[in-house]
């Protein structure tokens, strides 16, 4: 009960104290609710007890979101198409899809770091707007419809057409849209796992962030620094947050 009634200076502040994942979790919301109470139950499910290990799978997301964010935190996107950050880009984005499994049964699996150059040259070059736009967002039509080209955009300069790429990668570098797989879901709002990237699944990811709102946004888990392990000041967005509550709900597999 003491811990619904902190400030976020002060949840901030314990959360700069201490490494334990367990603290980064949603406030438990006064009223009853099944969904509500599961946020909670999904996210420490994801995270784990305790501090959690820089070198699990999970992890790849917060280095790889790490690296692209930086160049935004700086003001210098331009920066990642740059001959000395070119080849770094590639190495990371493709990483982390190789170890969240997009190269499975993938044309991705036959293509080498070059192959991702080209996005990271478009990524460097999108309308700068993308780099801020989170869940809440989604209620401004010109907002979805950038997301929307994003996707489309970056299909394009992989050469290869899902949601569930689209996503992940959206995912990595932005931080704006969870990821489309084939275990995240959101039954409470009718989102169903495999669903289309369109404008009518951002809406319902929407209205479930919405009906959760206090929960969500009083989630503060910051990724892990490569070199030390430890957390950053870099924090995992609204979309990220409703990413791990989904892929547990639709039965993803926590167990590395």
């Amino acid at each position: 009960m003491e811990n619904e009634k902190r400030g976020c200076a002060e949840v901030a502040l314990h959360a700069a104290q201490n490494l334990s994942a367990h603290n980064f979790l949603p406030q438990a919301p006064s009223a009853t609710n099944s969904t509500s109470s599961n946020l909670s139950h999904n996210i420490s499910q994801y995270l784990g007890s305790g501090q959690r290990p820089p070198t699990g799978q999970e992890i790849s997301f917060d280095f790889c979101f790490n690296y692209f964010q930086s160049f935004r935190r700086k003001g210098n996107i331009e920066a990642l198409a740059a001959s000395e950050n070119i080849e770094i880009g590639c190495l990371q984005l493709g990483f982390f899809l190789a170890s969240w499994n997009m190269f499975r049964n993938s044309p991705l699996q036959r293509r080498s770091s070059k192959h991702y150059e080209r996005l990271i040259k478009n990524v460097a070059q999108f309308d700068p707007t993308i780099w801020e736009i989170d869940v809440p967002d989604y209620r401004d039509a010109a907002k979805v419809s950038l997301l929307l080209d994003c996707g489309d955009k970056i299909a394009a300069s992989l050469e290869h057409f899902t949601p569930l790429l689209k996503t992940k990668v959206m995912l990595a570098i932005f931080g704006n849209v969870p990821a489309f797989d084939s275990n995240f879901c959101l039954p409470e709002v009718g989102l169903r796992k495999n669903a289309t990237f369109c404008a009518e699944s951002l809406k319902k990811i929407l209205e479930f962030y919405n009906a959760h709102k206090n929960e969500i946004d009083t989630c503060k888990i910051p990724t892990l620094d490569f070199l030390t392990g430890q957390p950053t000041n870099i924090q995992y967005s609204r979309a990220r947050i409703i990413d791990i509550f989904g892929y547990v709900e639709g039965g993803g597999d926590i167990s590395t």
